[in-house]
């Protein structure tokens, strides 16, 4: 069953976000994740949306897990320090 990383995000530090992006996007490449939001536009229909939305789909709950708790995301992570509030869960699909 596909599983999805959901993360709503807050940036904080532009230039600092965009170093961990660079990163991001080559950790999950490995770990064969499809993106499938990555910014773009938002309607807020209830509650309150946060600055930027991404969703990576991945193959199984297994493998979104291996991608974040690989070496290559920590990386990623930890150049991303305080650069942006980041809420994350994973989800299973059908």
């Amino acid at each position: 069953m596909p599983a999805y990383v959901v993360v709503s995000i807050n940036v904080k530090k532009p230039e600092q976000y965009a170093a961990y992006q660079q990163l991001a996007k080559l950790a999950a490449t490995a770990y064969d994740a499809k993106p499938l939001v990555r910014g773009g536009r938002m309607e807020v229909l209830e509650g309150q949306a946060p600055e930027r939305m991404a969703i990576l789909q991945f193959p199984t709950m297994a493998q979104a897990r291996a991608w974040y708790d690989s070496p290559q995301y920590k990386r990623a992570r930890n150049v991303r320090g305080d650069a942006a509030q980041f809420d994350a869960v994973i989800v299973e699909g059908f």
